[in-house]
C-alpha cells in the first residue's frame, strides 16, 4: 500500500474575524484599494485585490509577508499583527514540523543576488511544472508546496487559477528585487502550465474567465522578463499571446495591458512608429477604464514612440497629457499591475524621452529626480534610474558626475541582473572612454570592466 505524502489532513483554517471587523461596511474590493493606497503612502508595493482580502478573512493567510505587515500596521497604528487577527510570525515560521499546506504567505524580503536567492527562484519555478491539467494543479503552487489533497481533488480548476494568480505576483516581486535575468527561462514552465489548464476547460464560467485573465497576465509577466533580459523576439511573442487571449476573452483591461507592454517593447526594439500605434490602441481600449493613472502611463508610452521618431512637438504634447492625468491621483480603478507606476517612474520615462531627443541636460534632470524619488527598497528600478542618469550625464559632458552615478549603479547590480541596465552601463563606459585619465572616470571604467569578467 502506497503511503500518503501527507502526515494527516490539514486542519480547516480559522476565519480571521478581527480583520473582517476592521473592513467594516467596505466591500473586499474597496478595502483592497485602501490597502494599495496605504502602501503607496509609505513607498511599499503590494498587489492587493479582493481575492487576497478574502484569503485573509478566511484564515488562509495566518501571517502576512513583511510588505503587507508594514502596510497593515500603517493603516491601523498602535495595533499589532495579533490585534489584526494574525498568528505570531514565530508560530508560523518555526523550524519544527511543517504542515502540508502553506500557513503563511511567502515572505517579501531583501536578498542579494547570490546562490541562496537563485535557489529560491529555482524552487519557485520548478515547483510549477506539469504536463497535464491534473498534474499542473497539483504542482503549480509557488515554492513547491503542494496543494491540500482535498483542494486539488474537489476544486482542481479553482485551485489552479489561484496558483496562476500567485505565480504572477511572485514573478513581479522577484523581478522588482533582482531583475529579469535568471528568471525568464524558468518562468516559461508555469506559463505553459497556465495555458494547459485553460485548454483543459471547466464548466465554471467564473473560473474560466479568471483563468483566461490569469494566463494572459502571466504571458505579459513572462514577456516582460524576456524584454528586460534582451530577448525581444520572445517578448514580442508572449505579448502577442496575451493580446490574443484578451481578445478571445473580451477582456479590455488585459488588452490594454498587452498593448501597453507592446508599445514599450517596440520603442526599445527600435520600432518607434509601432510604439506610437500600440500606445494609441491601448488608449482607445482603456478610455472607459476610469483610471487616469493608466491613461497617464499610456501617454508616456506614446511619448516614447514620438521621441524615437524625433518628433519633439508630438512628444511634448503626450508628456503634458501624461503629467496632467497623473496629477489627478490614484483611483480604485487603477489596475494591480500598475503598482510600479509612481512619481519616480513618471520622471524616469520622461528622462528617456528627452534622452531619445538628444536633450541630455534635460534628460539628466529628470533621471536625477527619478533616482531621488525611488524607494531604495526596489533595487531594480533604483539601478535603472541611476544608470540612466549616468548615461545622460556622460552625453551632457559631465564625466565626473557620470562616473559617480555609474559607480552607484554598478553597486546596485550586485543584487540585480538585468541585461537592459547592463547594456546602458556598457554604453556609458564607451562614452566615457575619452575621459579615462580623470580619476573618478578611471575608477568607474576599471570597476565596470571587472564586473563583466
Amino acid at each position: 500500500m502506497t503511503s500518503s505524502p501527507y502526515v494527516s489532513a490539514p486542519p480547516s483554517p480559522r476565519p480571521n474575524l478581527a480583520f473582517r471587523e476592521l473592513r467594516g461596511q467596505r466591500s473586499p474590493g474597496e478595502f483592497a484599494a485602501a490597502v494599495r493606497r496605504a502602501a503607496r503612502e509609505i513607498g511599499e508595493r503590494v498587489s492587493c485585490d479582493a481575492r487576497y482580502i478574502g484569503r485573509v478573512e478566511a484564515g488562509e493567510i495566518r501571517c502576512p509577508n513583511y510588505a503587507y505587515e508594514r502596510v497593515f500596521l500603517h493603516m491601523f497604528p498602535g495595533r499589532t499583527l495579533t490585534d489584526l487577527g494574525f498568528a505570531p510570525r514565530s508560530a508560523v515560521r518555526g523550524r519544527g514540523t511543517r504542515p502540508a499546506v502553506a500557513t503563511a504567505e511567502p515572505q517579501h524580503t531583501h536578498h542579494t543576488y547570490d546562490e541562496e536567492s537563485d535557489v529560491r527562484r529555482r524552487a519557485f519555478m520548478t515547483g510549477m511544472t506539469g504536463s497535464t491539467a491534473t498534474v499542473a494543479v497539483a504542482t503549480l503552487t509557488p515554492f513547491g508546496v503542494p496543494l491540500a489533497p482535498g483542494e486539488a481533488a474537489h476544486h482542481p480548476a479553482r485551485a489552479g487559477v489561484g496558483a496562476v494568480e500567485e505565480a504572477i505576483r511572485r514573478i513581479r516581486l522577484l523581478d522588482d528585487r533582482h531583475g529579469a535575468d535568471g528568471l525568464y527561462r524558468r518562468a516559461a514552465t508555469p506559463l505553459r502550465t497556465a495555458f494547459e489548464l485553460l485548454d483543459a476547460g471547466t464548466a465554471q464560467r467564473d473560473v474560466t474567465e479568471r483563468l483566461q485573465t490569469g494566463a494572459g497576465e502571466l504571458a505579459i509577466s513572462v514577456g516582460w522578463l524576456a524584454h528586460d533580459s534582451g530577448r525581444f523576439d520572445d517578448a514580442r511573442s508572449h505579448y502577442a499571446e496575451a493580446l490574443a487571449t484578451a481578445r478571445m476573452a473580451g477582456d479590455e483591461a488585459l488588452e490594454a495591458h498587452a498593448f501597453c507592454n507592446t508599445a514599450f517593447l517596440a520603442r526599445d526594439a527600435g520600432r518607434p512608429r509601432e510604439a506610437v500605434r500600440a500606445a494609441q490602441a491601448a488608449t482607445r481600449v482603456a478610455a472607459g477604464s476610469g483610471s487616469p493613472r493608466l491613461l497617464s502611463l499610456l501617454a508616456l508610452r506614446e511619448a516614447g514612440g514620438w521621441a524615437g521618431l524625433g518628433d519633439q512637438r508630438a512628444c511634448e504634447r503626450c508628456l503634458a497629457r501624461a503629467q496632467a492625468l497623473f496629477a489627478r491621483g490614484a483611483s480604485e480603478a487603477d489596475p494591480e499591475w500598475m503598482s510600479f507606476y509612481g512619481e519616480a517612474e513618471l520622471e524616469g520615462l520622461e528622462a528617456q524621452c528627452w534622452s531619445a531627443l538628444g536633450n541630455w541636460d534635460r534628460a539628466a534632470r529628470h533621471a536625477r529626480r527619478a533616482a531621488a524619488l525611488q524607494d531604495p527598497h526596489f533595487t531594480r528600478n533604483m539601478a535603472l534610474y541611476t544608470a540612466e542618469l549616468a548615461d545622460d550625464l556622460a552625453r551632457a559632458g559631465q564625466p565626473d558626475e557620470s562616473a559617480a552615478a555609474g559607480a552607484r549603479a554598478l553597486g546596485l547590480l550586485r543584487d540585480v541582473r538585468s541585461s537592459r541596465i547592463e547594456s546602458m552601463l556598457a554604453t556609458t563606459a564607451r562614452v566615457l572612454l575619452p575621459h579615462r585619465r580623470a580619476t573618478g572616470v578611471a575608477a568607474f571604467l576599471e570597476s565596470h570592466a571587472a564586473s563583466r569578467r
